[in-house]
């Protein structure tokens, strides 16, 4: 019988990870190199990318290279599956982690260049990005694509409406892809809720209360990489088209 360890080991396996300079996605490469995956970094910053990728091949020994993307820009996203292929000759898992969810005042005053950037990142990137790997993937033995949402998008809240809606489309775009490119390629998604991140910084000092959370605390991005980890990995062969909640167990919006 294969064992726990063995299930989710990855070595000789490609993974790229969008967003994956910081925050969640940062904790999610670490995880995957530390299972054996050799990784791409990907984010706009290509400084980022590369100190990221440095502190991987150094803490893991795995191979692990920054490249800058835009994930809202579709050519960007053909560009990094094309600079993966070059760099590995390989791409065996996709983790479409990079969001942004721009604050406003008020929802008369969300513009059509706010509301479009928000669906790009959120929506259309991961869309190009999924259907380029799973193609790959399903000439090449199979993989597995993995979407970061947001308990948002089920509980939607006034304050981050465009964001909620652009990832609601991502859980539909899980099922969907699901679907298309069984049997050879499983893609599942993660619902985070409220996670601690450098991205905090910018939360109000009542947007740390965890009141509403029946765990009693705010999340870690290390609460969410163990369930990438899960997804990326044959422990999971019997699982696609998942929307998995890893959010304390809310039950209302914020």
């Amino acid at each position: 019988m294969t064992s726990f360890v063995e299930l989710h080991d990855l070595t000789g396996r490609v993974a790229v990870v969008t967003g994956g300079s910081r925050g969640i996605g940062r904790s999610i490469a670490q995880t995957l190199a530390e299972a054996g995956a050799d990784v791409v970094v990907a984010s706009r910053k290509i400084e980022a990318c590369e100190a990221a990728a440095g502190e991987i091949r150094a803490s893991t020994g795995r191979r692990a290279v920054g490249i800058a993307c835009h994930v809202g820009r579709w050519s960007d996203c053909e560009r990094l599956v094309a600079e993966t292929l070059r760099e590995y000759g390989r791409l065996d898992v996709l983790v479409n982690n990079a969001g942004m969810s721009p604050m406003y005042e008020s929802l008369d005053t969300v513009s059509e260049e706010l509301y479009d950037k928000t669906l790009a990142v959120n929506l259309k990137g991961p869309f190009r990005l999924a259907v380029l790997a799973a193609k790959h993937m399903t000439d090449h033995g199979g993989g597995s694509i993995i979407n970061i949402g947001t308990a948002g998008s089920l509980l939607a809240s006034v304050h981050e409406l465009p964001y909620a809606c652009a990832k609601a489309g991502l859980n539909a775009l899980t099922v969907g892809l699901a679907e298309a490119y069984a049997p050879k390629v499983r893609v599942n998604a993660i619902l985070p809720g409220p996670v601690l991140t450098d991205a905090h910084q910018a939360w109000a000092a009542a947007d740390f209360d965890a009141s509403f959370v029946p765990l009693g605390r705010l999340g870690q991005p290390t609460d969410v990489a163990p369930l990438a980890l899960h997804f990326a990995s044959a422990a999971s062969s019997f699982t696609t088209g998942a929307i998995v909640r890893v959010d304390g167990g809310i039950t209302r919006k914020v």
